[in-house]
């Protein structure tokens, strides 16, 4: 099945390509944006990044995986990642630059009408330490329904969560 091009009004979310190493390796290289999700690790080891891109590209990953562009950049570059698993796990992180900008809940958004039409229902978690992308979630529909811990491979230790749901239901 040919994963699908979702655009916004200013983003456009695309399939990964192996030249998008570049980008990530930088966004996810920063100890700010790896240290927000459970499974980029800090320092980036060599390889890690292009494996993660073959990981995607053969299916071997269970999910989605969408690049982020910006469509305002001169050459409509990457600035993030987001992806939906097939049990309807949504995780994204932006580069560090783009946070603040409304791109990361317009990317939720534009990802949940399109799993909407497979899943009824959606979960996402944030670290309880990261408020902005807590607000991405409920500016997007997601609303809270509890705590957990998440191991995060970056800090290498468990930490709490914020655990979200989106129901089609509403």
């Amino acid at each position: 099945m040919t994963q699908p091009l979702l655009e916004t009004e200013r983003l456009i979310l695309r399939p990964l390509k192996r030249s998008d190493a570049g980008l990530i390796a930088l966004y996810t290289g920063d100890s700010r944006v790896a240290k927000m999700t459970e499974s980029i690790p800090h320092p980036l080891p060599p390889g890690s990044t292009e494996a993660f891109i073959d990981s995607v590209l053969t299916g071997v990953r269970p999910e989605t995986v969408w690049a982020i562009d910006h469509k305002g950049s001169a050459a409509e570059e990457l600035i993030g990642v987001i992806g939906l698993g097939e049990t309807g796990t949504v995780g994204y992180w932006l580069g560090a630059p783009f946070w603040h900008t409304g791109f990361a809940t317009e990317a939720v958004e534009a990802v949940v009408a399109h799993a909407l039409a497979t899943h009824d229902r959606l979960r996402a978690e944030v670290f309880q330490d990261n408020l902005a992308s807590a607000r991405v979630l409920t500016k997007a529909g997601f609303g809270y329904i509890g705590e957990a811990e998440s191991y995060c491979v970056a800090r290498g230790a468990m930490v709490p969560v914020w655990r979200y749901e989106f129901t089609a239901a509403g």
